[in-house]
């Protein structure tokens, strides 16, 4: 499992201050635990973390060197900044579910050559105990053609057994609509054009 270090962070120290410093906020929570618990993170260690898995990741988190297991819950990131400020983590019971969401990755994207695929959800919602959190919700798009559509309860954490979902089955997850071409539309308005002619030069005779 993945392990992040982090420390207890002085409620006397300002978030802003630490982050210039190259800190990372963030608070513990979850029903073991009496009050949220304010921690901070090297900004580095946090952003590797970050790049392989992020919100609805199970993670080690070690603060002041004692482990515990947890799930990323939120991430604040600065778009501007391009950094990350905050990350909320929820600690992992294990015996109690917990609800969480998958990312949906469509894999093969690029060969759907025919039409334009057009990803609608990007997480599924769920709940299940700690031993069966789900963090990618993959499917096959290669395959896929105009008209096609890809539906939650198409995808393999539907079909998991130790996962509840939180969200219809019926959602559509991803579709592929068909592209009109500006060449066959054009020829086809000049063949309206003749037609429209043609009508009205009857009328006239």
């Amino acid at each position: 499992m993945t392990v992040l270090k982090a420390e207890k962070r002085s409620k006397d120290v300002k978030a802003g201050k630490l982050r210039r410093e190259g800190y990372v906020t963030g608070n513990i929570y979850g029903r073991n635990l009496k009050e949220s618990v304010m921690i901070q993170m090297d900004r580095k260690e946090a952003g590797q973390i970050l790049r392989t898995g992020g919100k609805g990741r199970r993670i080690l988190l070690e603060v002041d060197g004692e482990p515990c297991q947890v799930l990323i819950k939120e991430v604040d990131y600065d778009f501007l900044k391009k950094q990350v400020n905050d990350i909320g983590f929820q600690t992992l019971v294990q015996g109690e579910k917990i609800q969480t969401a998958a990312k949906v990755v469509p894999l093969n994207q690029e060969n759907v050559t025919e039409g334009a695929f057009q990803l609608l959800l990007t997480e599924i919602a769920y709940k299940a105990y700690p031993d069966a959190l789900v963090e990618r919700a993959e499917f096959d798009a290669g395959s896929l053609r105009p008209g096609d559509a890809v539906k939650v309860k198409d995808l393999e954490i539907a079909k998991d057994q130790n996962v509840e979902l939180a969200v219809d089955p019926e959602s559509v997850v991803a579709v592929v609509s068909e592209v009109r071409r500006n060449g066959q539309e054009e020829k086809e308005e000049p063949e309206e054009e003749r037609q429209e002619d043609k009508t009205k030069n009857q009328q006239e005779t």
